[in-house]
């Protein structure tokens, strides 16, 4: 009676051991190839050694399949924004907006291999219904989290909580990846990280004389298309 459940259990761990080989092939053969447009469930299969048709048992398909093998680094870099942000401790919300944005820029020019994997390499596209189960959904909603609490304390915003979010995410990638195209040069991180405090700056302010302040329910159009967007049901797939 007792062999049922231990052979369950059995087969389960082997399941997880099998998605975490899976995820990891995934991993090495983006690093080799630098984006997702040559993958496919054949190579994946063959660099795992198992058939195609058993991926399938562990990710419904490649949009899911490169998500997860990127999950840990959009993690990383959501650890290192949050403890940033922590660091500051009882400082006013803003300074932590900022520890935040400048977390983001180190870790996109410390790591530029993996930031552009995660932000300026190709990826498989996804319908929109199911973009809010995006990995990337941790970055965006530290930088939410962060600016509610600016509103929440006085701080005027220049936009509302979900469209600033998105627009400060959207100017600091601009930032580092022109810095990755353009310049290559560790010397300029400072002037990066200027920018990104005058970006911060121009979102959030102590002056009451804003062009709105941002109010309960208040929203425009971009912010309730990007609410929209980040609606979608977190994934509900096998997990590791």
């Amino acid at each position: 009676m007792e062999a049922g459940p231990i052979g369950g259990g059995q087969r389960d761990g082997q399941g997880s051991r099998r998605r975490r080989e899976i995820v990891a092939a995934v991993q090495r053969l983006l690093g080799e190839w630098g984006s997702a447009e040559r993958l496919t469930m054949r190579a994946v299969a063959k660099e795992v050694g198992i058939s195609a048709p058993s991926i399938y048992l562990h990710f419904q398909d490649k949009t899911e399949l490169v998500w997860a093998a990127l999950e840990d680094r959009y993690g990383e870099l959501a650890a290192q924004m949050a403890a940033a942000a922590l660091a500051c401790g009882d400082a006013d919300p803003q300074r932590r907006v900022r520890a935040q944005a400048h977390a983001y820029c180190r870790f996109a020019l410390g790591s530029p291999g993996h930031y552009r994997l995660m932000f300026e390499a190709y990826q498989p596209a996804a319908d929109p219904s199911r973009i809010g189960a995006h990995p990337a959904r941790h970055i965006s909603a530290g930088l939410r989290a962060c600016l509610h609490s600016c509103a929440e304390n006085g701080f005027g915003l220049s936009l509302p909580v979900e469209q600033a979010a998105q627009t400060l995410w959207a100017g600091l990638h601009g930032m580092v990846s022109l810095h990755h195209s353009l310049y290559r040069d560790e010397s300029s991180e400072g002037l990066v990280l200027q920018l990104a405090d005058g970006l911060v700056d121009s979102l959030v302010t102590r002056a009451p004389c804003v062009p709105f302040r941002v109010t309960p329910g208040f929203e425009t159009e971009a912010s309730h298309r990007i609410r929209a967007l980040r609606s979608a049901p977190e994934p509900d797939g096998p997990q590791p």
